[in-house]
């Protein structure tokens, strides 16, 4: 064997196809320099590209003459550490993805550039020896120079640009470019120092700054329980209700954690609840702590990713794609709302950031836990397994009561623009105690139809397969699925008559009823479009805590996480959107809806109230989330899905496909489903178990066909074991991939889909 074949380079390339690629390394490189999770530049096509090291092999299938060699290497030292790889490599297999798109999207835009690791560390400008020994008084009209230089000598040590620009105005970086050009400023790199604690210390007291709340019995009880496996892979499942105090318990764990030296990740679902969250953890503790989510910009989100990784920051609070971050003395992972759809990726890598939270918890032996009022039935069915310890919570924390619910049948009721008579006058009671009203509307804009009252024309997007919706204070129709925009029109495109009525409720058009209705009352949007200008969220948010906005309007941003202390009523205003549905999820996630919004209403000394308003009282899955709670609800659901087989007791992946025409896609959807119906005969005559286990939904359109110019379709696999799933995925992707026809065809797999549109 030649000694090129021992210096064989395994990488991932960012492409969309799913396999490794072979590389040599030149003789000038020592192979014992090149490690897995270090950035190389190799050539690709007529193009370079940033791959991520691998591993070494001495074998390849490719004719040694044909491998290419490593262009550059740009790390000194790996950006991913053995944990993460690992975990990369399983979310590639897994969820049947390119392995190579799956390592660029756990990195920070700037490491999918040309850039050195090295710049990891904090750039420093200083004087050098040219410009001590120089004479300063040739640069008298050079005045910018004149002052950063100035500025350097106070500081031997160095600044950061940020301290340069900090006393510096105008286009003072022309004026460093200069000096640097004339060798009388250089800069440096200084590696950040890691904070990290070794053992048990003096110093671990400070990380506390305020003593939790006292806890109540259940409160103890979880806490003591997560106590006893903190050190070692231990799944636990938080079930509790709104206002039940189950922060509080994570606190008491982190404290735990912290003392031991380790750091924490806690996962939320969205943005929103990351303020309000930093603001709780950083009154109890005096460590560093940071969030990471897509608001930040990509130099803030690479900052706080290297601090993360070298150990500084302790508590790492982020969305979904925070799952990826090293963390090299990970000590435990928590997920707050884990029933929240927000944790699946439904576009790229459709992964779901809670499984792969529990499988990186797994691999690094350490405890997690996920915590919701209204739990998902995936993770119920764990704790009906034995795989994760359920813990429950049954008590309001303080002296909060549960609020009382009503259900307001408005057959037969005079509507006063989706408001009923009954829901006006509670509103008016609790108004005139000088208390809080949340109206929940789960629809933006004005109004989501306009329809011509002659001819019968609806204002259809003509991208997709939807209505355009009417936003008032722009006075324009849009698109929600592709957001394409009109001008209102005065009259009927179709037959010229001018009577066009706006049909339908969205918070824009609750909002003006409201305000006509209650005149004297301050009220308060809170939805995609009011909260798009910087900070408006939580400026929003701050208003509604204090108090100072009476009537709260908004979408499921206001469902979740909140404490509003003075809000005693909360209202559904239709909840019978999601009580019919073509996806077996819909109850669940109308349960979940009704559960979490009703958790804003009394959560102090008040006493709340919840109303909801529907056409259809008597609905049996309604009534037993009412009547039995959600646990009643949830047993029940199971129960269904059990005697349907339906996940969790079954394994779905979704097949979608989109092209520019109907046919393209409906052919490639009925290739795969021949491909599948051979490999799933050749399963059932190797495996007596597999017998009738696989089944195909489809090729069917999918419920919205046409989206943004383009059809699509899809086909649903379902399977009683798992294995099979990905047999018969792994053999369609071989074939499929071969086949030169499928590249005419947008498609993707989707395993564990949780929606299907």
């Amino acid at each position: 064997m030649s000694e090129k074949k021992l210096n064989i380079i395994q990488v991932a390339v960012p492409t969309p196809l799913r396999r490794k690629f072979d590389y040599l390394l030149s003789d000038v490189i020592n192979p014992d320099h090149v490690l897995p999770g270090m950035r190389v530049l190799v050539p690709f096509g007529r193009t370079k590209k940033i791959a991520i090291v691998l591993g070494k092999t001495s074998e390849t299938e490719i004719d040694i003459k044909k491998l290419r060699t490593i262009s550059k290497i740009l790390d000194k030292k790996p950006i991913l550490p053995e944990d993460i790889i690992k975990l990369l490599n399983w979310v590639a297999s897994y969820y049947h993805h390119p392995i190579g798109e799956v390592f660029q999207s756990a990195l920070p835009v700037h490491y999918r550039k040309k850039e050195s690791a090295s710049e990891q560390g904090v750039t420093l400008w200083s004087l050098t020896d040219i410009a001590w020994q120089a004479d300063w008084s040739q640069l008298k009209r050079a005045v910018r120079q004149r002052s950063i230089l100035e500025q350097l000598k106070n500081t031997p040590e160095g600044l950061t640009k940020q301290q340069l620009a900090s006393e510096q105005e105008g286009q003072w970086q022309a004026a460093l470019k200069v000096l640097c050009e004339k060798n009388w400023v250089s800069s440096r790199t200084k590696e950040p120092r890691q904070k990290r604690n070794e053992g048990h210390t003096d110093s671990q007291i400070e990380m506390i700054k305020n003593q939790g709340l006292f806890l109540n019995h259940e409160q103890q009880s979880a806490v003591e329980s997560l106590r006893q496996n903190k050190t070692v892979y231990f799944a636990s499942l938080i079930d509790g209700i709104t206002g039940s105090g189950k922060t509080e318990v994570y606190l008491s764990f982190i404290e735990e954690q912290l003392k031991n030296a380790r750091q924490v990740l806690v996962l939320v679902p969205e943005i929103g609840l990351t303020p309000q969250l930093i603001n709780r953890f950083e009154h109890r503790f005096s460590v560093k702590i940071q969030s990471l989510h897509s608001a930040l910009n990509n130099t803030q989100r690479m900052k706080i990713w290297q601090q993360t990784a070298n150990g500084e920051i302790r508590i790492l609070i982020g969305t979904r794609s925070a799952v990826f971050t090293p963390m090299p003395e990970l000590g435990a992972i928590i997920i707050d709302e884990e029933h929240d759809l927000s944790f699946k990726q439904q576009d790229g890598i459709r992964y779901s950031a809670k499984d792969i939270a529990l499988v990186r918890a797994k691999n690094a032996d350490i405890p997690i836990i996920l915590g919701s009022a209204t739990p998902s039935m995936e993770s119920l069915y764990l704790c009906q397994r034995g795989k994760m310890a359920h813990l429950k919570l049954r008590q309001r924390a303080g002296n909060a009561k549960p609020p009382e619910v009503h259900l307001i049948d408005v057959r037969g009721q005079y509507l006063q623009h989706g408001m009923s008579r009954t829901l006006i006058d509670l509103i008016k009671q609790h108004l005139a105690r000088e208390n809080q009203v949340l109206l929940f509307q789960n629809r933006r804009g004005y109004s989501p139809v306009l329809l011509c009252n002659k001819c019968g024309w609806i204002s259809h997007c003509h991208r997709c397969d939807a209505k355009l919706t009417y936003h008032r204070q722009r006075n324009h129709l849009r698109c929600h699925h592709c957001q394409i925009e009109q001008p209102l029109p005065m009259q009927c495109p179709e037959c010229g008559h001018a009577d066009l009525s706006q049909l339908g409720m969205g918070t824009e058009r609750v909002e003006k009823v409201v305000r006509e209705i209650f005149p004297e009352i301050d009220v308060v949007r809170i939805d995609r479009d009011t909260t798009q200008r910087k900070g408006a969220l939580q400026s929003m948010l701050e208003l509604a805590r204090d108090g100072k906005q009476q009537i709260l309007i908004g979408t499921q941003m206001l469902a979740k996480g909140h404490h509003f202390p003075n809000v005693t009523l909360v209202a559904i205003l239709d909840i019978d959107q999601g009580l019919y549905s073509i996806d077996f999820r819909a109850p669940e996630r109308l349960a979940q809806l009704i559960v979490q919004v009703s958790g804003r209403a009394g959560r102090e000394e008040k006493k709340g109230q919840v109303a909801l308003q529907t056409s259809h009282p008597e609905d049996e899955m309604l009534n037993t989330l009412l009547n039995q709670g959600y646990s009643g609800f949830a047993d029940k659901a199971l129960a269904e899905r059990k005697e349907l087989l339906l996940p969790p007791y079954a394994y779905q992946a979704l097949i979608r496909a989109e092209a520019n025409k109907i046919e393209k896609y409906q052919t490639f959807l009925e290739y795969c489903f021949q491909v599948l119906t051979q490999v799933k005969q050749l399963i059932e005559t190797t495996d007596a178990d597999a017998d009738s286990d696989i089944q195909f939904l489809g090729p069917i359109p999918a419920p919205m066909e046409k989206k943004a110019g383009k059809f699509r379709g899809q086909l649903l696999i379902q399977t009683c074991q798992r294995k099979h799933l990905h047999q018969s995925l792994n053999s369609l992707i071989q074939t499929v991939e071969a086949n030169k026809a499928a590249q005419r065809v947008r498609w993707s797999i989707d395993i564990d889909p949780q929606e299907i549109y």
